[in-house]
């Protein structure tokens, strides 16, 4: 994981992202593209416009309550690819949510690590075993409202909610037809979400990190595949996301399945004793940072 500040477009970017062999020195900047489309979709959880359908996404989940998640964020610079994988359980009506994440080898630099785990909980995002001079048994706190990109890549992980949120934002989006995942019938979208709108039409407790998000990006749009159950239920959703940095670009693609609706899901936050409150050292990547 990496702490650090840069400066981008005038203003300073703080940065928590968990390093990847030196290719997470993220900046700001974050560009896509995509296709129009208005096919109309038939059926009771598909009705209307691709759009429409897609928006319905984060409520839909908040209704079925929570789920199991499998993550992947793959991340390219310069010919190099790391995948950063993560598994666990999500609650949406409560937004809390425990991830183990766990990094490539050698990932964070030349010894094996411990997996890291990650509560999820709305404007927070607490790391343990996260290495660089942590002590084992405390647990490092972000506050995700503080960064430029929402938790939307910081932890290896997009907030499961986030992502949701996100689909609000979609405008054009396409019907690509069905397919299967896991022996579930699922419907394929394809379109760009607009972190502006998402932000506007986002729950109040996911406002405040989307529209960092939105402020903090070069570019407000985010392509997306988006596949979704016949109960209107999203299976899986894929984001793609690219940072400028000083070097050479640097693509990430986010993704997310979810299964298991309905999983008991609990999560207790650490207490105040148990979070660390010392200097976070960073890193092969760069100096160390509050």
């Amino acid at each position: 994981m990496v702490v650090q500040q840069q400066r981008s477009g005038g203003g300073a970017l703080a940065v928590c992202a968990l390093a990847v062999a030196g290719v997470m020195a993220l900046g700001t900047g974050c560009a896509g593209g995509g296709s129009g489309g208005r096919q109309a979709v038939a059926g009771a959880h598909g009705a209307g416009t691709p759009a429409a359908v897609v928006r319905r996404a984060a409520e839909e989940l908040v209704g079925a309550g929570s789920a199991e998640t499998r993550t992947s964020m793959e991340t390219a610079a310069g010919g190099t690819r790391v995948t950063i994988r993560g598994q666990g359980v999500y609650d949406f009506r409560e937004q809390r949510g425990r991830i183990k994440v766990v990094l490539p080898k050698d990932a964070a630099g030349t010894d094996e690590h411990l997996p890291i785990t990650e509560l999820l909980a709305p404007g927070a995002l607490y790391m343990k075993n996260r290495g660089a001079g942590v002590p084992a048994d405390k647990w490092v706190r972000i506050d995700t409202s503080a960064l430029e990109d929402g938790n939307l890549v910081t932890g290896g992980v997009t907030d499961p909610t986030a992502a949701a949120e996100l689909l609000r934002g979609a405008g054009e989006v396409v019907y690509v037809g069905r397919t299967e995942l896991a022996g579930v019938g699922v419907r394929h979208y394809r379109g760009v979400a607009d972190l502006e709108s998402a932000a506007r039409e986002a729950s109040p407790s996911s406002r405040a990190a989307l529209a960092a998000a939105a402020k903090g990006f070069s570019t407000d749009t985010v392509p997306f595949d988006a596949y979704l159950d016949d109960e209107g239920l999203l299976r899986k959703v894929r984001h793609h996301f690219t940072f400028a940095t000083e070097g050479p670009a640097v693509a990430v693609v986010s993704t997310m399945l979810l299964y298991g609706f309905g999983v008991p899901v609990s999560v207790e936050l650490p207490p105040e004793g148990g979070i660390y409150t010392g200097r976070v050292q960073q890193g092969r990547s760069g100096p160390e940072a509050p």
